[in-house]
């Protein structure tokens, strides 16, 4: 310091010795900033280190985590201290409210200890401690007991000079109140609903609404004061008392007519007013034929006109999503949604291509003229816009767009999520089908995104897509399965890979050179899982079965599986051994090409109860009920983790739960088991008619059972020993009429007629009945339902039943018709060709011969080629008995159409039945 300063002046210089002394102090200061700064940093670097800990540990971003409901009740008894501190009642407030929130139960006493505690703290003014208790007074309101003793309180606040404490005690009081105490709060409410503070208003008006359902009759007499209010100059005041209104005149469909008239003719103020009458006035026009002269349609239409957004969209929507609309009529609202796609704001952007893209699936016309506004957003910055934008090209573009399309779905696939890739999978699917002839073109693309990364959804859609192509379009079956091959040698997800597997094993054995695909499916019985593995052990067989070339190559293959490790797979490879061992084309199909057409629910049913009766006599599988689905229909609408465990109980189907309830009737058990039952019910009456009744029959071997569902809508009339008598027209005898005991107003009840088929002569198979309802009636008293104890016979005449020849077939889907056609045989095979004068096209004869015998269409042969003359339909069904139909229809167009029909069957009466019935 002294070399710094120099020679120490002397003590006189008083100048320098200020100025030594402000240099010291300055230098003194530099040197504690600079301390200080060095602790907030060490300071801060903890804090990070704690923050970091912290949120490691899962702790520190909630306070109430880890609450106990004892701990905040003991805390509770604070409220009858005095003073009352405002700021720690509210904390504890808050707890309770937390506890209540996340579903902790409070005890009836403990919960009215805790809320009459809370009723001190209305001594206090605090603002924010009186809201704290309006909120506790409603969550506790259905907990505590004698919650009415703050109605006082309430009541005080409700009509008190406070704003604040005005609208919240409204809600709070409606709450606590019930029916029995509606009236006493009435005059008060009417006040509340016409107040001039909004926010007042607007709490009686959705209090009112919520009082609904406990005191409707109190609440509709509140309808001048909501009709007041509804002329506010609030928007939320308006559109609360417009819904209020509603609620009250829902169930009159005039009054509510007259309310969306009213309203539209003086204008509101309000947007969300506006919003909700359209959609009022949507739903009236639904339930009316004659919608389009509706002057409520015209109020919608001005409604595009709107200044506000919400307002033209709404009215757009509405119109487009009115069933049955034209063409011209949907022409202003996409007109308004192509003008809302360039628009600055992406909430107005999404929800116009979204309506587009609704818009398109059913009228893709409409929305060709919003193409280039739709390109436009193909680039959008918001991805959900670009993917529905995409999606609706893809729907209204035309075949020579498509490869530009695919392009620019290619440059941002890898950005959006699987959700959306799934919407744009969806989309080209469509376009498959619209557009046949670019099937290349898309597969190529999705082929790309199957190799991508993905969920199970994304990857099953695409699966999805491709499979539908192969069966749409035969010349892509080796692309894509090839490509499919590719995909399973990869493949993350069990239910994919299997639904490849059956895939291969149904068309791969039938291509040209089916060796080609074997390597594929024996590498999965190697390297995959045992449910991969068994399900590529019988894609092999179905090679061995379809190919005699390659069956010494598979039965090699199908002898190593024997040693597999899963008892599933080797059981399943040493039975199609030994079946493909015998070389009969008939065993082939029956036990591998085909399969069993069967219930499994059923077959396990009839094998246990078999088991439980000791008999020599052999298990008949002709008992078993046969599978309703048909196995094309069958499409894995699980989850991945769903997909891997089979289901503890299988559901029973429609016609099991038909079988059960026919074989506890004693009249019908004997029958023995249930062949089929009509798909839909056929209604005899109308249902705006006196008696309501429905028809279902169901076929026995030699039985017709007929189940007529009976509904009385008579309030004033009770009916007895209801049956229905039939006469038949034909040779049909009725065996026995069991008869419904009792039908009271609007309760359903069954009631059965037994008809024995003719035995004499099994072709009769059409017959058409007359129906009459009879029963007895005893009129009774509509309000208590008390009735007479005498009554009087009436009947009333039904519409007529008739049973077709559709009603003997059963149908079931033969996957590999061929070898079905050969395991049939010809020993009963008949041919004949009939002239389909009235039929004008192939499509219409093929849907009118498949609707009129009842059968399965096989190999997809009910989709005609486009601008073919010929074609040919392949039909399988099992006959009433347990006999397999077999029917080729050749169909020719010239004039009219010419059909070459062949029928087999390993019994003649099948056969005899469908020439008849054709004939």
């Amino acid at each position: 310091w002294q070399e710094v300063k120099g020679p120490t002046p002397e003590v006189g210089s008083g100048r320098l010795r200020e100025l030594y002394r402000q240099t010291d102090r300055q230098k003194h200061t530099q040197l504690r900033l600079r301390g200080s700064a060095d602790k907030t940093q060490r300071a801060g670097r903890m804090l990070k280190k704690f923050d970091k800990k912290d949120e490691e540990s899962g702790g520190g971003s909630n306070p109430f985590q880890h609450l106990e409901k004892s701990s905040v009740l003991q805390e509770a008894r604070v409220f009858n201290e005095t003073p009352i501190n405002p700021r720690k009642c509210v904390h504890i407030l808050t707890k309770i409210l937390y506890l209540i929130n996340q579903g902790e139960h409070l005890g009836s006493i403990e919960a009215t200890e805790a809320f009459f505690a809370m009723t001190k703290l209305f001594q206090s003014n605090d603002p924010t401690l009186r809201r704290m208790c309006y909120l506790t007074i409603k969550e506790m309101a259905t907990v505590a007991e004698d919650v009415i003793i703050v109605t006082s309180s309430l009541t005080k606040d409700m009509t008190g000079k406070e704003d604040n404490y005005r609208g919240p005690a409204v809600r709070a009081l409606c709450k606590i109140t019930d029916s029995t105490m509606l009236q006493a709060i009435e005059r008060y409410m009417k006040q509340a609903i016409v107040d001039k503070v909004p926010s007042v208003s607007s709490s009686a008006l959705l209090s009112s609404l919520h009082l609904l359902k406990t005191g409707f009759d109190v609440v509709k007499r509140w309808v001048n004061e909501a009709q007041e209010a509804a002329s506010s100059d609030n928007i939320m005041v308006q559109y609360h008392a417009l819904g209020l209104l509603y609620h009250i005149r829902k169930n009159d469909r005039l009054a509510v007519n007259k309310m969306v008239t009213k309203f539209s003719r003086q204008g509101l103020k309000s947007p969300f007013a506006y919003c909700m009458m359209i959609r009022v006035a949507s739903k009236l026009l639904e339930e009316d034929a004659n919608s389009r002269d509706n002057p409520l349609f015209d109020f919608i239409e001005n409604c595009m006109r709107n200044k506000h957004e919400m307002v033209v969209y709404e009215a757009a929507s509405a119109i487009v999503n009115l069933p049955n609309c034209t063409a011209k009529e949907l022409a202003p609202a996409v007109s308004v949604l192509q003008l809302f796609c360039s628009s600055p704001k992406a909430a107005l952007r999404y929800a116009a291509v979204r309506t587009l893209n609704k818009v398109a699936m059913k009228h893709p016309s409409a929305v060709t003229a919003c193409n280039l506004d739709l390109e436009n957003l193909v680039t959008d910055s918001n991805r959900s816009i670009a993917t529905l934008a995409i999606t609706t090209l893809l729907k209204t573009g035309s075949e020579s767009s498509i490869d530009r399309l695919m392009k620019q779905i290619s440059s941002f696939m890898s950005e959006i999520s699987d959700e959306f890739k799934v919407v744009v999978v969806q989309a080209i699917s469509a376009l498959c089908q619209k557009y046949p002839r670019k099937h290349s073109v898309m597969m190529n693309f999705l082929f790309t995104m199957l190799r991508e990364e993905g969920g199970f959804e994304y990857k099953r859609a695409i699966v999805d897509c491709i499979i539908c192509i192969i069966e749409d379009n035969p010349e892509s079956k080796d692309t894509g399965l090839a490509h499919l091959c590719e995909f399973i040698e990869d493949c993350e997800f069990t239910v994919l890979a299997t639904r490849i597997l059956h895939l291969l094993g149904r068309e791969g054995a039938r291509t040209p050179n089916p060796s080609k695909y074997i390597r594929f499916i024996y590498n999965r019985v190697i390297l995959e899982n045992e449910e991969v593995r068994a399900a590529a052990v019988s894609a092999l067989a179905k090679f061995g079965a379809q190919n005699e070339e390659i069956y010494p190559s598979v039965s090699i293959l199908l002898k190593r599986c024997m040693m597999d490790d899963d008892n599933e797979v080797r059981d399943r490879a040493t039975f199609y051994q030994s079946v493909l061992e015998q070389k009969q084309k008939a065993l082939n199909s029956a036990y591998i090409l085909n399969g069993l057409q069967v219930s499994i629910p059923g077959l396990e049913r009839a094998l246990h109860h078999y088991t439980l009766e000791p008999t020599e006599k052999p298990f008949d599988l002709k008992s078993v009920p046969l599978s309703m689905a048909p196995i094309s229909e069958q499409k894995p609408e699980m989850s991945p983790a769903v997909a891997l465990k089979m289901p503890e109980k299988v559901a029973s189907s429609r016609q099991e739960i038909f079988q059960e309830q026919l074989a506890a009737i004693p009249e019908l058990k004997e029958l023995g088991p249930l062949f089929k039952s009509s798909p839909n019910p056929v209604p005899l009456t109308e249902s705006e008619t006196e008696y309501y009744i429905r028809c279902t029959k169901h076929t026995f071997a030699g039985h017709i059972v007929f189940q007529f569902d009976c509904t009385n809508t008579l309030n004033d009339q009770i009916l007895e020993n209801v049956t229905v008598q039939m006469e038949p027209t034909e040779v049909y005898e009725v065996v026995c009429c069991i008869p419904a005991a009792s039908l009271s107003y609007n309760q359903p009840g069954i009631c059965y007629t037994l008809v024995a088929l003719p035995e004499e002569d099994p072709t009769a198979v059409s017959c058409t009945f007359s129906c009459t309802l009879k029963f007895t009636v005893k009129d009774c008293d509509p309000n208590t339902g008390e009735a007479d104890e005498e009554g009087y016979e009436d009947e009333y005449v039904l519409e007529d039943v008739e049973v077709t020849v559709a009603d003997h077939i059963q149908k079931v889907l033969k996957p590999n018709f061929s070898a079905a056609w050969e395991e049939v045989g010809s020993d009963f095979e008949k041919e004949e060709t009939f002239a389909l004068s009235s039929m004008k096209t192939l499509d219409e004869a093929v849907n009118n011969i498949v609707n009129f015998l009842g059968m399965q269409p096989c190999e997809r042969s009910d989709k005609v080629p486009e601008n073919k003359n010929s074609h040919t339909l392949y039909l399988a069904g099992v006959f009433r008995g347990g006999h397999d139909l077999l029917v080729r229809a050749r169909l020719a167009l010239m004039d009219g159409v010419t059909m070459q029909v062949t029928a087999r069957s390993k019994n003649e009466v099948p056969v005899d039945v469908v020439m008849a019935s054709v004939g």
